[in-house]
């Protein structure tokens, strides 16, 4: 069972809406080669607010991602994309579903 988790809060700057959708969307390929990263998902909230949620089997794996491609990117990036700094929390998951 994936353990722990990432939330991500994303608010993008004027005009910005399509570069992050598009930049989120991108990043799908990246992840997909994460080996430490169990979900990914990218999420728009509103009309300028975005998200990411994504789970790990355990630590080494969320600080794997919190160090990759991605993340790295989107640090770069933000003071072009994002009227504000990107919220990201660290979160245990308590309870998960799974098909």
């Amino acid at each position: 069972m994936d353990t722990g988790a990432l939330v991500v809060r994303l608010e993008a700057g004027l005009g910005q809406e399509q570069a992050v959708a598009d930049f989120l969307r991108g990043g799908l390929e990246i992840v997909q080669g994460e080996r430490g990263t169990t979900t990914w998902f990218a999420l728009q909230l509103g009309p300028s607010t975005f998200g990411i949620f994504d789970t790990f089997a355990g630590n080494l794996g969320r600080q794997a991602h919190l160090s990759g491609q991605v993340a790295t990117a989107l640090m770069a990036q933000a003071p072009d994309f994002f009227s504000q700094v990107p919220s990201i929390e660290r979160a245990d998951i308590l309870a998960l579903k799974m098909p």
